[in-house]
């Protein structure tokens, strides 16, 4: 995990971009493909949020295929494509 002082000078400005990310790591690592990872941070991250950052990490391993992507939202199960040659004939109206 790299934030260079490009990304802010101060060091509590890196320091909490690590601690962010190391969290985010921490808890998704039951989830995560096997491998190495490089984490380089960009400047556009001193100024943004925990949570934004939390987010825009979570976009990026998707992105790479390291995350299943998430589940559909909702509570139906999915729709299953039935072809019609496999129905039963049913019985003709009258």
């Amino acid at each position: 995990m790299a934030v260079s002082r490009k990304v802010d000078t101060r060091a509590v400005g890196r320091n909490r971009i690590k601690r962010v990310l190391r969290d985010a790591m921490r808890h998704l690592l039951p989830e995560l493909a096997g491998g190495d990872y490089v984490i380089v941070a960009r400047s556009a991250a001193a100024k943004a949020t925990n949570p934004q950052i939390r987010d825009a990490f979570l976009r990026l391993l998707r992105r790479a295929g390291a995350l299943p992507l998430p589940a559909a939202a909702g509570t139906m199960p999915p729709a299953r494509t039935v072809h019609p040659s496999s129905l039963s004939p049913t019985e003709p109206e009258l």
